[in-house]
C-alpha cells in the first residue's frame, strides 16, 4: 500500500482552501486543511471535505454519452461527439449565423480557471455575441451600478484596518463571498473574531439572523425586499446630521448631485422606514451613525438583497454609502487586497467613469444590452425559443445547470426542448443534462492544473495559489477548454487569449493555457508555481494621486430618483410584481445559501445529502403554529406566476412572514410529486418579464411574494 499526501486547492466553490490531498495507491480517500497556511490556518468547509466521494463516485459520467433517437444516451467516444458537435455547429453558423451558437458558462465553469476565458475566445473566434453567465443571474448590478455612478479606482479601504463592517445580506460563513472590502471566506470565523477582538464594529441587514447576524453588534432584521427603504433611511439620517465626509463629497461627487440626493432620501425618515421595514427605529438610526463615525468602514451586499425587488436602486444607495461617508482608499495609503495573476493597473485616488450601460450589443428583448462581453442570462430563455434572424438554436452548457438556475422554469424548460444542439459539459446527470445531445464528461477539479481566478483578487493579501494536477482522471474525460478547443480545430477557426494564439494542431496542455491567459499578470505564472501558499506583501500597491482630469461620482441618477419616489408610494416591494395581491401573498419566499450545497451541486454526495435531503421551506416557528403546520408538512407556495411544494422546517432565525429556501433544487418537471427526495425549484415562480430590474434585466428572486397553504401527499399531483 502506497500513500502519499499532495497539496492542492479546493474548487468546490471560489474561496480556494489550500487541502493536503491524502492518497492511497493514487486513490484520494480524505481532504486535510493546511494548518501552516498564512491565510486559511487550516480551515477548509464541509463541501470540500467531499472532494474524495466527488473524485471517484460511482455514477460519475466518465464517458462522452450521445442521445439516441428513442431518448436513451449511449456512450460514444470523445472524438465522435467533437466531430458530430462540430459539424452541427458549422451548419447553424452557415444557415442561421454565429449569433445562432449561444454558451452559458456557470458556477462549475467558474471554478476552472482556463474554462471562461477559452469559452470567451472560442465566441470571437466564431464571431458569436451569444455569451451568457450565471454573473447575470444573481448580482449583474455589482458591475452596472459602478459603471453608471462612477468607479473608485484605488478600491474601498482595506477589511483588516476598518474601524466597522456593514454588510447587507450576505453570510460570508456559509457562502464564502463577500463584496470587495468585506470579510471573505478565507477563515472567515476565526478572522471576524479576531477583528472584532481589535474592535471592529458589526452591522447586519438580513432577514434572517445568520452566522454572521449572530456576531453583530447591531442586527437589522429587515423584513425582505425593503433593503431601498432601509438604506434610503441611513442615508437620510447620515446627511440631515451631517455627519457625511464634507471635503471627500465636494471634490468628488458631482456638483448638484448631494444636495438632489439628500432631497430624494428626505421623505425616507427614521420612522417611516423602521415601521416598513419592521426594525427598531433607534436601531437604524444608531447603525447610521456607527457607520458615519467609522472613522474607517465599507458596506457591501450579497445575493439576497441583489435578487430582490430594485436590485440596481438598492446597490446603488451602497455606493452613496460608502461615498458620502468617504469610504475609499486615499493618496498614500496602501491596499490590502491585489490581483497577482491580472495585469498591474494604476490604483489613484480618482473616479473613473461614469459610463454608458447602454453601449453593448442589443438583446431581442425588454430593451436590454450585452455588458462587459456578455448579455443578460434572464433573456437566453426567449433567445431560443422566439424566431427570428438571431435566434440561439445551440447551447454549450459549460459547467451550468440552466433548467435548475435560469429564473422562470417554465420557459427554461421550454429552451431546452427548442433547441436544435445543446452540449452538456458535466460530470452528473443534471436537471439540465436530462435535455443534452451530447454530454461530455469534464476533468474534475483534483485531475486538472489550476489557479482560482477570482478569489485572487479578493483574496485579503496578495497570495500565491496554484495547483498541478494531483489526480490521473480515469474515462474519456475533457477539460473545459478542451471543448472549445476542439470544436474550434474542426471549424478551422483561432483562439487568441492575452498571450497569443491557442496553438493549433497538438493539443496543449492545462498549463500552456494558463501562461497564456495569464501571460501579462502582475506577477508571473511562473513565480506564483514556486511560492505556492506565499503572501507576498511586497505586491502590495501606494495609492497614486489623481489624473487632473478624473472624473466624479454620479449619485442622483434620474432613474434611481424616480424608484426612490415609487418606493417611498408603495406599501411593500411586493407592489412590484403585477398580480400581487397583499390579501393573498402574505408571506416572501427569500433566497439562502446552505452549508451542504453550492446551487444544484451537493445533493448527488452521500455525506451532505444526509444534511439536507431536500431544500427545506424554513419557517419561522410562529408562522408554522399560526398556519397549524408541522416540520415536515407539505406546503403550496404560490407566486403571481406558478406554484410548488415546500417542506416545512422550523427556524428561528427565520423572521416572521418569511419563507427561506434555496435555489437550484428539484426535478426538471413542473411539477414536485418527488419533493422529499429532490426538493422543488424555487425559479419556477419566477417570471422573467414581471417587474424585472430595467438596467440589468434581472428577475425578481427573492423577496417574491407569495401565499402559503397546507397541503397532503394527495395533493402532490399535478401542483
Amino acid at each position: 500500500m502506497t500513500v502519499e499526501m499532495k497539496r492542492s486547492f479546493c474548487r468546490i466553490c471560489h474561496a480556494a482552501c489550500p487541502v493536503d490531498v491524502e492518497m492511497v495507491d493514487g486513490k484520494v480517500v480524505k481532504i486535510h486543511g493546511v494548518e501552516d497556511d498564512p491565510l486559511f490556518e487550516g480551515y477548509t468547509c464541509v463541501k470540500g471535505r467531499q472532494l474524495p466521494e466527488q473524485i471517484h463516485h460511482p455514477d460519475r459520467l466518465r464517458h462522452p454519452l450521445k442521445r439516441m433517437p428513442d431518448g436513451r444516451f449511449e456512450e460514444i467516444s470523445s472524438q465522435q461527439a467533437l466531430d458530430e458537435i462540430a459539424e452541427k455547429v458549422g451548419q447553424l453558423i452557415e444557415e442561421s449565423g454565429p449569433r445562432s451558437i449561444a454558451t452559458y458558462t456557470g458556477t462549475g465553469g467558474y471554478q476552472n480557471a482556463p474554462s471562461d476565458p477559452v469559452a470567451r475566445a472560442f465566441h470571437k473566434a466564431i464571431g458569436s455575441l451569444s455569451y451568457y453567465t450565471s454573473v447575470t443571474i444573481d448580482q449583474p448590478m455589482k458591475r452596472t451600478a459602478i459603471m453608471r455612478t462612477g468607479m473608485w479606482e484605488a478600491g474601498p479601504q482595506n477589511f483588516g484596518e476598518i474601524d466597522v463592517l456593514f454588510a447587507v445580506g450576505y453570510n460570508p460563513m456559509v457562502s464564502s463571498f463577500a463584496p470587495f472590502g468585506g470579510l471573505q471566506g478565507t477563515n472567515p470565523f476565526t478572522t471576524l473574531r479576531r477583528r472584532k477582538e481589535e474592535g471592529m464594529k458589526l452591522i447586519v441587514v438580513d432577514p434572517r439572523r445568520t452566522e454572521l447576524a449572530t456576531q453583530a453588534d447591531i442586527h437589522l432584521q429587515v423584513k425582505p425586499g425593503e433593503d431601498p427603504a432601509l438604506l434610503a433611511a441611513i442615508l437620510n439620517v447620515i446627511l440631515t446630521e451631517e455627519l457625511h465626509d464634507v471635503a471627500f463629497c465636494d471634490q468628488w461627487i458631482e456638483a448638484g448631485h448631494l444636495d438632489a440626493l439628500g432631497a430624494k432620501v428626505a421623505q425616507f425618515t427614521p420612522e417611516y422606514a423602521a415601521e416598513r421595514c419592521g426594525v427598531d427605529a433607534d436601531d437604524l438610526i444608531a447603525a447610521a451613525r456607527m457607520f458615519a463615525e467609522g472613522p474607517q468602514g465599507t458596506v457591501g451586499t450579497g445575493t439576497g438583497p441583489s435578487m430582490s425587488p430594485y436590485p440596481s436602486l438598492m446597490e446603488h444607495l451602497v455606493i452613496c454609502l460608502n461615498t458620502v461617508c468617504g469610504r475609499w482608499l486615499r493618496e498614500g495609503e496602501v491596499g490590502e487586497s491585489i490581483s497577482l495573476l491580472g495585469p498591474l493597473t494604476p490604483k489613484r485616488a480618482q473616479v473613473n467613469g461614469p459610463y454608458d450601460t447602454n453601449a453593448g450589443p442589443p438583446s431581442r428583448f425588454r430593451n436590454l444590452h450585452g455588458i462587459g462581453g456578455e448579455m443578460p442570462c434572464t433573456t437566453l430563455a426567449q433567445e431560443i425559443t422566439t424566431p427570428g434572424p438571431e435566434q440561439v438554436k445551440a447551447l454549450f452548457s459549460n459547467g451550468g445547470n440552466p433548467v435548475a438556475a435560469w429564473p422562470d422554469q417554465k420557459r427554461s424548460l421550454e429552451a431546452m426542448d427548442a433547441l436544435e444542439l445543446l452540449v452538456v459539459i458535466d460530470h452528473r446527470m443534471t436537471q439540465t443534462a436530462v435535455f443534452a445531445d451530447y454530454i461530455l464528461p469534464p476533468r474534475l477539479s483534483l485531475e486538472r492544473s489550476d489557479v482560482p481566478p477570482f478569489m485572487d483578487r479578493w483574496f485579503r493579501q496578495p497570495y500565491a495559489c496554484y495547483t498541478p494536477a494531483v489526480v490521473e482522471p480515469e474515462g474519456d474525460l475533457l477539460n473545459d477548454w478542451e471543448v472549445f478547443w476542439e470544436v474550434a480545430e474542426r471549424l478551422d477557426v483561432e483562439m487568441q487569449l492575452p498571450g497569443g494564439p491557442i496553438p493549433r494542431g497538438e493539443r496543449p496542455s492545462d498549463d500552456d493555457i494558463l501562461d497564456l491567459i495569464y501571460a501579462k499578470s502582475y506577477v508571473p505564472l511562473d513565480t506564483i508555481r514556486e511560492r505556492v501558499g506565499e503572501v507576498m506583501p511586497d505586491k502590495v500597491v501606494t495609492v497614486q494621486a489623481a489624473d487632473p482630469q478624473a472624473g466624479r461620482f454620479h449619485l442622483a441618477l434620474a432613474d434611481h430618483l424616480a424608484e426612490l419616489d415609487e418606493v417611498r408610494n408603495q406599501q411593500t416591494s411586493g407592489e412590484r410584481m403585477t398580480g400581487f395581491d397583499p390579501a393573498v401573498h402574505t408571506f416572501r419566499l427569500i433566497s439562502r445559501r446552505l452549508k451542504s450545497h453550492l446551487n444544484s451541486l451537493g445533493g448527488e454526495l452521500s455525506n451532505l445529502n444526509r444534511k439536507n435531503p431536500t431544500n427545506y421551506a424554513y419557517m419561522n416557528p410562529n408562522d408554522i403554529s399560526d398556519l397549524g403546520l408541522a416540520n415536515d408538512d407539505l406546503i403550496q407556495i404560490e407566486s403571481p406566476r406558478a406554484a410548488l411544494v415546500g417542506v416545512v422546517k422550523s427556524a428561528a432565525d427565520v423572521r416572521q412572514g418569511a419563507i427561506s429556501m434555496a435555489h437550484s433544487w428539484g426535478a426538471a418537471a413542473l411539477t414536485d410529486e418527488k419533493v422529499r427526495d429532490v426538493g422543488s425549484p424555487t425559479n419556477r415562480l419566477i417570471d422573467v418579464e414581471n417587474g424585472f430590474d430595467e438596467v440589468t434585466g434581472q428577475a425578481i428572486q427573492s423577496a417574491i411574494p407569495v401565499s402559503v397553504t397546507k397541503i397532503t401527499e394527495d395533493d402532490l399531483v399535478g401542483v
